[in-house]
């Protein structure tokens, strides 16, 4: 039986998960790519980074985005969300910190859900592969919206 989920229950599944698929608008057509993210509880935001390039153009140009998380078991079996959001880039100080806050956050969920301690944010993310400074953001829920099935 299908279900929606309440607003806690989809706060509860982002905030456990930190793979999530970000959906935004380029040029009029919809791309939807795969992130690492961390749901930051203190402000009811999601919190990632990227290196510049068509993404951050994007959502520069139209801050409306979306964040997809699932947790799926089998096709009887799974719970989703939809996170609706406004994009804003961060800068300086605010952004060191909560880049921080976001290695520290991922690391702990991969702690919990896979008995693995990554020694650093590298382990989980190629951005800092990257010889260019990462971009930190930050999407300002708005709305979030779910369903689940259950056998």
């Amino acid at each position: 039986m299908i279900k929606s989920l309440r607003t806690k229950e989809g706060i509860r599944l982002l905030r456990d998960n930190y793979i999530g698929r970000l959906a935004f608008i380029s040029q009029g057509n919809p791309y939807v790519v795969p992130i690492t993210y961390y749901y930051d509880e203190t402000s009811n935001s999601i919190l990632g980074y990227s290196a510049e390039g068509h993404k951050m153009n994007a959502m520069r140009e139209n801050r409306s985005v979306s964040l997809e998380v699932d947790e799926i078991s089998s096709v009887n079996n799974w719970r989703s969300i939809l996170a609706h959001g406004v994009f804003e880039e961060l800068q300086g100080s605010e952004a060191k910190f909560l880049l921080h806050r976001f290695a520290q956050g991922v690391k702990n969920i991969i702690l919990r859900k896979e008995k693995i301690i990554p020694q650093s944010i590298s382990e989980f993310s190629s951005k800092l592969n990257s010889p260019k400074t990462p971009i930190v953001f930050r999407i300002r829920i708005v709305e979030i919206t779910g369903k689940q099935r259950k056998p």
